[in-house]
């Protein structure tokens, strides 16, 4: 089978397509012909060597693979031809991927499996981002970075179907407008304004509840600076490259929290409380309430390409490879 491959850490350049050896599926585990596989900004990370656990090359990338079963071990109540889409941990970018029965997610036929490849990271993510972790209530102000990103749209629509008002940074008009097409109340574009500034002025000096962060780096700091008493930050991810730091003396006098989540962490150590949001997020996607936004599609020879226009900040929602 074609997979790609990381031989060392460094720029995209170090991403091939080599000829691997087909896995055959272990007990509790079942085997995917996959059709399609959801690129993230973490797989970049990793691939930089900067991503905290991430593998040590040489490895193949990727989180999440969505295709048809064809093989079953030992233990497993499926069958081949089943539609599904898969938390991986890795190894994903492939024409074949193994993966624990337990990680498995049906694929309804009314789903390309572009879309599927869509859900998991993100839609995961952003909902424990903002509930599970953020408490979000359904009166509350709730700030998006990076808002028509994949995780970005996936908490702009569930935020605003939740009944929050929700504010989203983009750096593009395209980019605003998805983002407010998916219910975002306030679009700001950070590369003109202060953000910071905005959401003072929107908000009348009284912030925002609750803010996902993604980014890192300084925005993790100014974050702070837009929540109101007894606001939370939640932090998901460093797509600047670098950590956020926070003053503690700017939580301590305004009662504010800022949170970690990790989706990989947190499935590792309690899965069934990531797991218990499947049912209602599948729900919701099988009937039209939510929807998978997939920006670009790369064949998988053009994994570099998929990374490059990732760390360019060229794509909106979900970037998916094609085997």
């Amino acid at each position: 089978m074609r997979a790609v491959r990381v031989n060392e850490f460094g720029d995209s350049s170090v991403i091939s397509v080599e000829d691997r050896e087909t896995p055959d599926p272990g007990p509790g585990e079942v085997r995917i012909d996959v059709e399609a596989v959801g690129v993230n900004f973490a797989d970049v990370m990793q691939r930089r060597g900067h991503y905290q656990g991430g593998p040590t090359p040489p490895y193949t990338p990727g989180m999440e693979a969505a295709g048809v079963i064809d093989a079953v071990g030992e233990g497993v109540a499926r069958e081949p031809g089943e539609r599904v889409v898969a938390m991986t941990g890795e190894n994903a970018y492939a024409e074949y991927v193994t993966a624990n029965a337990m990680a498995l997610f049906d694929v309804p036929e009314s789903m390309s499996f572009a879309e599927a490849a869509g859900f998991p990271v993100q839609f995961l993510t952003a909902h424990h981002c903002l509930h599970e972790w953020g408490g979000l209530e359904a009166d509350e102000r709730v700030l998006v970075h990076a808002a028509a990103g994949g995780v970005g749209t996936a908490a702009v629509q569930l935020a605003s179907d939740y009944g929050a008002e929700v504010f989203g940074t983009a750096s593009t008009q395209a980019k605003r407008d998805l983002a407010q097409r998916l219910g975002c109340d306030h679009t700001i574009d950070y590369t003109e304004t202060d953000f910071v500034e905005e959401i003072d002025d929107l908000t009348d000096g009284a912030g925002v509840d609750l803010v996902l962060d993604g980014i890192g780096g300084e925005t993790s700091a100014k974050s702070v600076e837009t929540l109101s008493h007894f606001g939370r930050v939640v932090a998901y991810g460093a797509a600047s490259g670098t950590p956020g730091e926070i003053d503690t003396a700017s939580l301590l006098f305004g009662n504010k929290s800022v949170i970690g989540f990790h989706l990989g962490q947190a499935m590792a150590r309690d899965p069934e409380r990531v797991y218990e949001a499947v049912p209602e997020l599948s729900g919701m996607l099988a009937d039209g309430e939510l929807e998978v936004v997939v920006g670009q599609t790369f064949d998988l020879e053009n994994a570099k390409e998929a990374h490059e226009a990732l760390e360019n900040r060229e794509t909106q929602g979900k970037v998916v490879l094609e085997p």
